[in-house]
């Protein structure tokens, strides 16, 4: 898939090509590219079948490189419904086309991203862990030593209790709410 800058991009979109926006729901809920398709790759692996997009696809993460790593996924779901040479990569993703100064949708009331939240829960207590262990005493290190191992366990089992844990908090819960009631109202 050849990479564009988000000026070519936009230039294509005039042209009736498509910006694919391959985020999850929740990346997706606080920023996005007004006009462009939601195709997770989450469900592109699941279902497969995205619709058919005559004029070309130009697909989009927050950085670009998410989309890279997975151009091979996306070549093959998309085989068939977009002609193979139209396939695009938008260089840089969602951060690029701000920079470059162009729209983008937002909704700041909107809760970070779950994977951020867990960055900043866990930081955090990382870090009073190590502060509280060499300030008042070495057993709060242990804090540290927990939730480096539940990190290691997310990743080596792709479950994370921090993650459901953070689900349940008030401001997520309010965003799941409503968008289970945006989702049947469409």
């Amino acid at each position: 898939m050849k990479a564009l800058t988000p000026m070519q991009a936009r230039a294509l979109t005039a042209q009736g090509a498509v910006l694919v926006d391959v985020r999850s729901a929740d990346e997706r809920a606080r920023q996005y590219i007004p006009g462009s398709l939601h195709l997770p790759l989450e469900s592109l692996e699941a279902a497969g079948m995205p619709p058919e997009i005559k004029q070309g696809a130009i697909f989009y993460c927050r950085s670009g490189n998410r989309t890279r790593l997975n151009a091979a996924l996306i070549s093959n779901c998309m085989r068939g419904r977009c002609p193979d040479d139209s396939l695009y990569v938008l260089e840089g993703g969602l951060d690029a086309w701000k920079r470059a100064g162009l729209d983008v949708e937002r909704d700041v009331s909107r809760p970070l991203e779950l994977q951020r939240q867990v960055h900043i829960a866990a930081g955090t207590l990382i870090l009073l862990g190590a502060v509280l262990g060499a300030a008042v005493h070495p057993g709060f290190f242990g804090i540290s030593a927990l939730v480096g191992a539940g990190l290691v366990f997310a990743g080596l089992t792709g479950f994370c209790g921090m993650a459901r844990l953070l689900m349940k908090a008030p401001w997520n819960r309010r965003y799941l709410t409503i968008s289970t009631t945006e989702g049947a109202s469409r």
